[in-house]
């Protein structure tokens, strides 16, 4: 059987074992298409990345089967020009658009369903910015676009909102402007004329558990794979893990899979997975879209191998070569599942951190486990990039158990293994040293 070459834009190390373990992968070549530099590093020029991905796809000899992408813009955006320039299958621009762009994405949603934030515009061009008619404190201000939750900010009093206003003015132009070279290839209905990539979108702030919806569009019927829950530090809007699968009722699954498919159905896409943000007040019993992926979370990828015994990488690839993207259910070795994000919410410089092979031993020693430190020797947090606007993340771990005291346990031993010190930013200025040790009692007293 012939091999298939397939290229993954902005492939990085922790995926690839990952996409090379999965089903099938024996058939797969795969390609590196830009890097994570080229993609997410200073001002993003769309034309550019373009051009040099066309470099690199004439260049090669094989034939080009395949064009995948995990992450947002500008790779989301990226896989269907493309594989429209090069005849691969994908989804379609306007599909894409229509989940990232957070303003578009609310005007498609209120057509379809009432589970919804009230939202509107935030005039940044105005002298005196206010928060849209209807909206109500607290609320969050955020970019149409932005990596992550980057210049994303709960506000709870004219105090803040102005703050926040600030901030978003001054940075939002290094992801909305070149956003916009991707709305020029559309025809736009008439409610976002002159909207363009440069908006603010302010929310009323939703409350309850925060849960993740997995999926995928295959010949125009939507199917949902996964559903997670997305649980954060107490007191704080960081994550502390996505755990799978969701411990949700049942009759709350089955309405999050349903308000999906409307929604997805309404967005127009085929051909492509998603992954869509919920909250869910038990409260209330009411149930809350927050935001659209136009893609499947490659954060999610372990836990499904955990737990399902294939990773949701496959039904990308499945889709992308025109296969049957389904996945199995419930093979894999363990009962549930978690990525945990281990946080610092202050600033400092990385002292040292564990190379390979420690890492290795580490997860040698702890069955179930991969671990993943993201900043390096000699950094200061505040520097990396891809943060939110609260916390800065020393390593993300994966586990798989058989119950969530498992799950805890396993990442507890990592986090102390791994005994990451570095010099934290003392209240004057001054540096001390601190340990990983110091890290949990730090989170522990600022809401972490």
């Amino acid at each position: 059987m012939d091999e298939k070459n397939i290229f993954v834009i902005g492939l990085d190390e922790a995926n690839v074992p990952i996409l090379e373990s999965g089903p099938g992968a024996h058939r797969y070549r795969f390609h590196r298409l830009l890097t994570i530099e080229d993609l997410q590093g200073g001002e993003v020029s769309v034309a550019d990345l373009i051009a040099k991905a066309e470099g690199v796809l004439d260049a090669f000899e094989g034939s080009v089967d395949a064009i995948v992408g995990y992450w947002d813009f500008p790779v989301s955006t990226l896989v269907p020009i493309l594989s429209e320039r090069y005849g691969t299958r994908s989804t379609s621009l306007e599909s894409v658009v229509k989940c990232e762009h957070k303003y578009w994405s609310r005007l498609e949603q209120q057509k379809v369903i009432d589970e919804h934030p009230r939202f509107g515009r935030v005039d940044l061009e105005a002298r005196d910015p206010r928060p849209p008619e209807g909206v109500r404190y607290p609320m969050w201000l955020k970019p149409a676009l932005a990596y992550s939750s980057e210049l994303a900010f709960s506000v709870k009093d004219e105090a803040e909102f102005r703050a926040a206003v600030a901030e978003i003015r001054e940075g939002i132009g290094r992801v909305g402007k070149p956003f916009e070279a991707i709305l020029e290839r559309l025809d736009l209905p008439p409610e976002m004329e002159g909207v363009g990539g440069q908006v603010c979108l302010a929310e009323e702030a939703l409350s309850g558990v925060q849960v993740a919806v997995e999926g995928y569009v295959h010949h125009g019927e939507v199917t949902v794979y996964g559903v997670l829950d997305s649980i954060d530090y107490p007191d704080s809007p960081c994550f502390l893990r996505h755990q799978y699968p969701s411990t949700l009722p049942e009759p709350v699954i089955r309405r999050l899979h349903d308000v999906s498919r409307r929604v997805m159905r309404q967005i127009g896409m085929d051909g492509a997975t998603f992954s869509i943000e919920y909250f869910y007040d038990p409260a209330t019993d009411e149930i809350n879209l927050l935001e659209i992926n136009p893609r499947h979370s490659q954060s999610h990828a372990e836990l499904f191998a955990y737990v399902d015994g294939v990773s949701n990488h496959h039904c990308m690839l499945s889709l992308a070569l025109g296969e049957d993207p389904a996945l199995p259910y419930r093979s894999g070795p363990y009962t549930m599942a978690a990525k945990w994000y281990y946080r610092w919410f202050a600033d400092g410089v990385v002292h040292d951190t564990p190379v390979g092979e420690e890492i290795e031993r580490i997860e040698r020693e702890i069955p179930g486990v991969r671990i993943e430190v993201v900043p390096e020797k000699g950094q200061r947090l505040s520097q990396m990039a891809q943060q939110d606007s609260y916390s800065f993340e020393l390593a993300h771990v994966f586990t798989g158990g058989d119950s969530e005291q498992d799950l805890r346990a396993k990442y507890d031993r990592c986090v102390a293994a791994l005994s990451l010190i570095f010099d934290a930013t003392a209240p004057d200025g001054q540096e001390e040293t601190g340990t990983e040790t110091d890290a949990v009692t730090e989170m522990e007293t600022q809401g972490g």
